[in-house]
């Protein structure tokens, strides 16, 4: 794992605010380095895919700052997002294209050199398992087929952050350790991963760090050892500490027992 206290950051967010009929994301910073893995938690609610859609540029902040590779995201963002990768949590590929013809497609509007492209599309259609029905239309696919084509869409054109909104979901076992050995080796290549999961062992086994929000506010950060350090009790798992860490900053003071409050929340 790198170190990211030695690596420039890769995403650097300043005191990010947006607000619907109440604030969403309040006054959030958080700073990733290059080739982390950032693995951002928070019970459903707390401002993860708000936070994430504002830095892949989906949506307008309403106040704050956010610098991908050391490029301002909302003054360049054309210039952002050539180094940035956002795949949601439900798959957007189009259905009558087969996987080898959507990645013809994406590398093509990102400009790419034809003969490099393809061998980028077969090498991420092999690495993904679907080299087999790389000419087979994508409408029949089952969704966790549809969101490995389109995790393979968004790693064509070499992006340097790559920012997945619960990127197992849908998948077996044997697609889930596929994409999972894909993302290792992305990061150990020091491209930066940003993954929302509500699968506290994949962030536990995966991330080199772990941010918890709540309430659209960064309320810890650290390495699991580090987590582990502050929470209350030795030996804690990432689920006790995630319940008891929410608990704490969801509950009223006057509650008798925020953890075991905060695990119906946070399902």
């Amino acid at each position: 794992m790198r170190n990211p206290g030695l690596s420039s950051p890769a995403l650097e967010i300043t005191d990010l605010r947006k607000a619907f009929d109440k604030p969403a994301v309040d006054g959030l910073s958080l700073s990733i380095g290059t080739g982390e893995f950032y693995a951002l938690l928070g019970p459903n609610g707390a401002g993860k895919t708000t936070t994430l859609r504002m830095v892949a540029g989906l949506l307008e902040a309403d106040a704050g700052s956010v610098s991908i590779c050391g490029v301002d995201a909302f003054a360049n963002s054309i210039e952002a997002k050539r180094v940035l990768a956002w795949v949601p949590d439900e798959p957007m590929i189009y259905d009558k294209l087969t996987p080898l013809e959507y990645l013809e497609f994406v590398s093509g509007l990102w400009g790419m050199n034809p003969d490099h492209a393809r061998f980028k599309a077969d090498s991420l259609l092999e690495q993904f398992g679907l080299a087999e029905q790389a000419d087979v239309r994508c409408g029949g696919f089952s969704k966790g087929m549809r969101q490995k084509v389109a995790l393979a869409g968004a790693l064509v054109h070499e992006p340097r952050l790559i920012i997945l909104d619960e990127p197992l979901t849908g998948l077996d076992a044997g697609s889930a350790r596929q994409v999972k050995t894909v993302l290792r080796g992305l990061v150990a290549d020091g491209v930066t991963v940003i993954m929302t999961t509500h699968i506290l062992e994949v962030a536990e086994r995966m991330a080199d760090r772990i941010g918890i929000i709540a309430k659209g506010r960064l309320v810890t950060e650290g390495t699991l050892k580090e987590l582990s350090e502050r929470a209350s009790a030795s030996g804690m798992t990432l689920e006790d500490i995630f319940l008891e860490v929410v608990g704490a900053n969801m509950q009223p003071a006057s509650a008798k027992s925020p953890t075991a409050h905060a695990s119906g929340s946070a399902a």
